[in-house]
């Protein structure tokens, strides 16, 4: 029987590679990617020619079966994504737990992630936090905005710059124009930023500058201090 492993790819600079990522796709049967295109750059970068598969959230269903039984069948396979861990709000969940299910060895190696640098950089807490991702665009995003409001954790969010003085906006609606937040765009890379403030405060900012790049929102959470008015909860706005 082969094995699966999970190999985080560099979210901004290519020196984030370890060795370990490096050995691992170069010995790996096959590699599982999200979009074959981007990850070409990163092979090609570091001489690894191994055979190379699409496998994203469009196809992952129909897949997962294959992979499997190849796995079975004594393959090692590496799943990686464009950047980041596999399975951190990118494709990798369902063919790590159909693995599992089936008996398969899962190695996961640590590696880059952008929610982590973004978090210890952001000067809030740091110790106990939560990880909500990307919000809703549209059903269930005000049920997931209020059922938040009393959460004490820094709230760690991944969002569009398209999206981002629209999504501040909406937290200072359910959360206050005070609450402190960090916006950190461009983790690892040349043009890398992180503005801190008020909410207030940072909305202005990216209203005079447009957001560019991968943007992670760092929210502090709630000190029970501070009084929120509830907007009206509807499911269907954008």
């Amino acid at each position: 029987m082969g094995k699966l492993y999970v190999v985080p790819t560099p979210v901004g600079n290519m020196e984030d590679m370890t060795f370990r990522a490096i050995r691992v796709l170069k010995e790996a049967d096959l590699i599982l990617a999200e979009d074959t295109r981007t990850s070409a750059k990163l092979l090609n970068h570091y001489e690894i020619k191994n055979s190379m598969q699409s496998h994203h959230k469009f196809n992952e269903h129909q897949m997962v079966e294959r992979v499997v039984n190849r796995i079975l069948g004594g393959a090692t396979v590496a799943l990686i994504s464009d950047a980041g861990t596999p399975g951190i709000s990118d494709p990798g969940f369902l063919v790590v737990r159909e693995c599992v299910r089936a008996g398969i060895e899962v190695q996961c190696l640590p590696g880059a992630t952008a929610f982590v640098p973004a978090l210890v950089s952001s000067s809030l807490p740091c110790e106990r936090f939560c990880f909500e991702g990307f919000l809703p665009q549209k059903k269930g995003r005000m049920t997931r905005l209020l059922a938040l409001q009393a959460e004490e954790r820094t709230m760690i969010f991944y969002e569009s710059p398209y999206r981002l003085v629209k999504t501040l906006t909406q937290f200072i609606e359910y959360y206050g124009a005070g609450r402190q937040v960090a916006v950190c765009r461009e983790i690892s890379k040349i043009h890398e930023e992180c503005v801190r403030g008020t909410l207030t405060e940072v909305v202005d900012h990216f209203k005079k500058h447009e957001p560019r790049g991968e943007i992670v929102i760092l929210l502090a959470g709630c000190n029970n201090k501070e009084n929120v008015e509830t907007p009206a909860n509807n499911d269907e706005e954008e």
